[in-house]
């Protein structure tokens, strides 16, 4: 009589998880590098707030308008803030880094090839939305400046609303601005074709409609200017897709 091992689920998982013990490591490893790039980064950006509070508002020199603080500790909280932001920025990069040379071992060549060319290109459109954002914040809060003094009211900002407003805006828009990159990277891999992108145009302006009103400001000029480009954008992309499938 043939007798049949039976094996456990318990020993199929150990199983697993040394096939796969390899990968779980060197991706724990690259995890582990990050949150010390960052932390390093966030310490550097907090002990460097004054320089970069004193570069940013630099930028937005109204002279109708007189920049406040409401607390004596708001300034620690302006540090946090810019220590975050300038760790953001530098462990972005980073963790495009890490990702590719995880995974890029499982890519074939011409994927690897497209990945590098995306990288630069991704790095261009979220800094060419960070600085659209930014010049048109400026017309925007130039402009309400002027229409307050007219009305004979007092430009009192408060500085932590003022620059989290800026940044924050000007990072999502500049996320905003990489969304051509992530469709031509679905349509290369063949999860929807161009003709999807033209029949859900509708509900895509819809969408980004919706998404940049819940950006500050709030006011129907700078939504029109920040949804603009996003709309001239998704165009774009569709000419480029269909130019480079042939339909």
């Amino acid at each position: 009589m043939c007798l049949t091992e039976v094996i456990s689920p318990m020993d199929e998982f150990e199983e697993k998880l040394k096939e796969y013990s390899p990968y779980l490591e060197d991706l724990f490893r690259r995890i582990y590098i990050i949150t010390i790039a960052f932390i390093g980064f966030f310490v550097v950006g907090f002990f460097l707030a004054g320089p970069i509070i004193k570069l940013l508002t630099s930028f937005f020199d109204f002279k109708d308008v007189t920049l406040a603080t409401t607390s004596p500790f708001q300034f620690v909280g302006l540090a946090m803030d810019a220590g975050l932001f300038f760790a953001m920025i530098f462990c972005i990069p980073l963790c495009v880094y890490h990702l590719y040379k995880f995974t890029g071992t499982g890519l074939r060549k011409k994927e690897r090839t497209m990945i590098l060319l995306i990288l630069p290109l991704s790095l261009i459109l979220f800094l060419l939305g960070f600085a659209y954002c930014f010049s048109m914040l400026y017309f925007t809060m130039q402009t309400l400046a002027t229409i307050n003094v007219g009305f004979g009211f007092t430009n009192l900002w408060d500085i932590s609303m003022f620059l989290s407003q800026i940044i924050s805006t000007s990072v999502l828009l500049g996320l905003l601005f990489e969304f051509p990159i992530l469709m031509t990277v679905l349509v290369k891999f063949e999860m929807f074709n161009v003709n999807f992108l033209k029949e859900k145009r509708r509900h895509v302006f819809f969408v980004m409609f919706i998404l940049t009103s819940l950006l500050p400001p709030t006011d129907g000029i700078s939504l029109l200017l920040m949804v603009l480009p996003l709309i001239v954008m998704y165009e774009a992309t569709i000419i480029y897709n269909m130019l480079n499938t042939g339909r």
